[in-house]
């Protein structure tokens, strides 16, 4: 089965086999969103049902929760959960410094606010989402429908005193309506090519009535772990200062192949 897997996949794969061992027996663990999360998702389900591992998960969006149920695995809310001892998750974009760009999925507030809610923050990626400056992948900002469109010519505005390249952006669209997150509001992806001060777009972003949340993460990830499709991993800590570099075999007969082939 890994034969069909594109080596994109199959980076997306180790990266989250390597990462779910770090969940343990009791913890209560923020679950991400997204493509790569969801290889996580089903590795952690392997272990529930093979290898009984037994521990609390909170997705970061309904269709994790979804995905996360049915392999398996107990899932909580955030509020009955309290604090989280981990949270893994993916990113569309990471920088040297460990600072993201994620909301791609459209996830971006839950995901925030899991994430720092937690004692340590993973993130597993392929290599394709590390770059030298963030930006590429366009900023999600999640808005609230009331007004959009004057919060939207507000954004576009204030990136004209931003260090950014670019200061275009669009309502995201589903099909011919607007995209609706799981908490009912909208997202525009801001098209800046680079950023140069993610912290201060960030602050300023967020200080804008009638935006709720962005896809910046700064200081909020702790550790990546980098999937490459030939099979290797590397982990990068940036609070150990360490990087660490493995390699994962894959496994013809392996559940997840199977699920994901059909």
């Amino acid at each position: 089965m890994t034969g069909e897997l594109s080596p994109i996949d199959k980076a997306k794969y180790v990266a989250a086999k390597r990462a779910a061992d770090y969940v343990e027996d009791g913890m209560r663990v923020g679950l991400g969103s997204g493509s790569t999360a969801a290889w996580l998702v089903r590795c952690l389900g392997d272990q529930v049902r093979d290898g009984g591992l037994r521990f609390k998960g909170v997705p970061t969006s309904s269709r994790t929760a979804a995905l996360a149920r049915d392999v398996g695995i107990d899932i909580i809310s955030l509020d009955e959960a309290k604090w989280l001892d981990l949270t893994i998750d993916g990113a569309d974009e990471f920088d040297g410094d460990l600072n993201l760009i994620k909301g791609g999925g459209g996830s971006l507030l839950q995901e925030k606010i899991v994430a720092t809610a937690s004692d340590r923050m993973i993130v597993i990626a392929d290599i394709g989402k590390e770059v030298e400056h963030l930006g590429a992948f366009p900023l999600p900002i999640e808005v609230i429908p009331f007004g959009w469109q004057t919060t939207q010519a507000l954004a576009e505005e204030t990136l004209i005193s931003m260090d950014v390249l670019g200061r275009q952006s669009t309502l995201r669209m589903n099909g011919d309506q607007p995209y609706i997150t799981d908490e009912g509001n909208y997202i525009l992806d801001l098209h800046l090519q680079r950023v140069g001060n993610a912290r201060q777009l960030s602050l300023v972003m967020n200080q804008m009535p009638g935006v709720v949340e962005n896809g910046l993460f700064i200081d909020i990830c702790d550790a990546v772990v980098i999937g490459f499709g030939d099979g290797r991993v590397e982990v990068r800590d940036i609070n150990e200062g360490t990087v660490e570099q493995d390699r994962l075999d894959f496994l013809e007969t392996d559940n997840l192949f199977t699920d994901l082939a059909e």
